[in-house]
């Protein structure tokens, strides 16, 4: 996974540096799948606070859902990203 020797939890810097540290995976994924999700989140909500009928002949709630159907996997992946990288940093033998 990476050459770096487990975090230190002890310390408030440890921690510290570990939370930016996990901060740092999967950007991309998390950002996107945030955007597209409070898109489709604005998208369901439109109708009702705008009385908007139709985007380029398409129904704002149906867009929505799209939208938020295509952020879910993203977040999902992003998880799965970070659950991983952290697996690996806080298991890795102490004697590497």
């Amino acid at each position: 996974m990476s050459a770096h020797p487990p975090p230190d939890l002890g310390t408030k810097a440890g921690r510290k540096a570990f939370r930016h540290e996990m901060r740092m995976i999967a950007v991309r994924p998390r950002r996107w799948g945030l955007w597209l999700l409070t898109a489709g989140a604005l998208l369901m909500i439109l109708p009702s606070a705008l009385d908007l009928h139709a985007i380029f002949g398409w129904s704002p709630s149906l867009l929505g859902i799209m939208l938020i159907a295509a952020a879910l996997p993203l977040l999902v992946a992003a998880a799965m990203l970070r659950r991983r990288y952290r697996r690996g940093r806080l298991l890795m033998p102490r004697g590497e």
